[in-house]
């Protein structure tokens, strides 16, 4: 793939990365705890009917400069155990109003680290999913881990506990990059826990990358690329750095070290594309690649990939999002529904209340259309309107009407090549592939109202 500087420059924007339609600054504070309770109802008849549970351990030892996820530092054991005790309670009082015929997918612990915690409190949680839900016999259960915080014997733990993948933040193998975002390296060879990983029979390992970070170079990239392709793992992905300082004041520290180029980063993307590719990776949505007999490749040859919160699923096999935790964020057919961010603030409601909404979002006809169109731009490169609009029993125009669409606001890509529109079928060209954000704001009558502050598109 050869970037074109000039479209680069052209449409060079910020806006939404999309995880959600309508995106999380929209989300409103006026959604409450009985709100949530009647959203878990209506879902029972709602799709898709697979269940996905999302727990959030917002806790690191040490807070990296970069991170745009919520997390605290400084926490004690007895603290992080009134933390584990209000994440069960939680769990058990959603899952008495999901209706116990459904089927659990899928399971994600994010963070913070979660890796960073006492392992008997991973057990606590995984046995309490196990005995409160009905899980498929192909369910996946994935854990975010700091190789920084990774021993052996963990990962012998956690697939005793019942996971069966593990996505290691790498971010850079380069010291002077990990010392200027304050990460710690991998404890042991990253080689050697990619190995163990494999040896204890995980089905998957991912390894994450960030590029655009300080001290990042095209050429010094593409050695943390060329090491990462000789892992070997099922996935890789390279995740596009967003600097947000207005709403992440700890990434003005890095400001004083400086970024990489909006050139040199395109380059980055353009020559770890290559080189992943050219490795036998298929490219998967805008940052991740997999191995061509990985779910996520078959997913999207067939059309049928998908995304939430958590990252990449597969239609087969995503479900609405059960949420639980400090910020974590539901998603279920009809409404967002965001818990209270701070630990503290959260357990204490979850102790009074049983539930801890900050915030949420109840979701209307028209944005569930344009959310379909915008996750199958953003994950498949593909969209067939026909298809969309027989589903909610509306002709062309009727959908087009409803969600403000001009047919001729995608005249601009149609003649740079970015994209193809023909017969109500829009299929993204792979030299388009890089300003996808861009071609799903055109769908976003939202846009307009300009809610929120966002990372660059490109």
């Amino acid at each position: 793939m050869k970037i074109n500087e000039k479209l680069l420059k052209k449409y060079s924007s910020t806006g939404p990365r999309y995880t959600s339609y309508p995106p999380a600054t929209f989300f409103d504070t006026n959604f409450t705890n009985d709100d949530f309770k009647e959203k878990i109802i209506v879902s029972n008849n709602e799709f898709p009917q697979n269940i996905s549970v999302y727990i959030h351990i917002p806790f690191c030892p040490q807070i990296c400069h970069f991170c745009g996820c919520t997390t605290e530092t400084g926490f004690t054991k007895p603290f992080l155990e009134r933390y584990i005790d209000a994440l069960i309670k939680e769990i058990d009082y959603v899952s008495k109003k999901i209706d116990s015929t459904r089927i659990l997918t899928q399971v994600h612990w994010g963070g913070g680290t979660p890796n960073a915690i006492s392992y008997k409190f991973i057990e606590r949680v995984t046995n309490k999913l196990f005995d409160t839900f009905k899980f498929a016999s192909n369910y996946e259960m994935a854990i975010e881990c700091n190789p920084a915080h990774i021993e052996f014997r963990h990962i012998e733990l956690l697939k005793k506990f019942g996971f069966n993948r593990i996505s290691l933040g790498i971010q850079d193998f380069r010291l002077d990059v990990l010392e200027g975002i304050n990460r710690k390296p991998s404890k042991h060879p990253i080689e050697d826990v990619v190995k163990k990983i494999s040896d204890e029979g995980f089905t998957g390992t991912n390894i994450d990358l960030v590029y655009g970070l300080p001290y990042q170079t095209p050429k010094r990239f593409d050695k943390t690329v060329d090491r990462a392709i000789r892992l070997n793992t099922d996935r890789i992905v390279t995740f596009s750095y967003a600097h947000v300082p207005s709403i992440l004041p700890r990434q003005k520290i890095l400001e004083d070290i400086g970024f990489p180029s909006s050139s040199d980063k395109a380059l980055m993307y353009e020559n770890a594309y290559k080189k992943l590719v050219d490795a036998g990776y298929v490219s998967i949505g805008m940052d991740h690649y997999s191995k061509p007999d990985d779910d996520f490749a078959i997913a999207l040859k067939n059309k049928q990939l998908h995304r939430n919160f958590q990252g990449y699923c597969t239609l087969e096999t995503t479900g609405q999002v059960y949420a639980f935790g400090a910020s974590s964020i539901s998603q279920l057919d009809s409404a967002y529904i965001q818990n209270i961010k701070n630990a503290s603030q959260y357990i204490n409601s979850i102790e009074k209340n049983n539930l801890a909404v900050l915030r949420g979002y109840s979701v209307t006809k028209e944005q569930k259309i344009i959310r379909e169109i915008i996750n199958s731009i953003m994950c498949n490169y593909f969209v067939d309107i026909n298809l969309i609009s027989k589903k909610y029993n509306l002709t062309n125009s009727e959908l087009y009407n409803s969600i403000q669409f001009k047919e001729d606001s995608l005249e601009d890509f149609i003649s740079d090549k970015i994209l193809d529109f023909d017969d109500n079928k829009i299929t993204i060209n792979e030299s388009g592939r890089l300003f996808t954000r861009n071609i799903a704001m055109r769908f976003d009558p939202l846009i307009d109202q300009k809610i929120g502050t966002y990372s660059n598109t490109v």
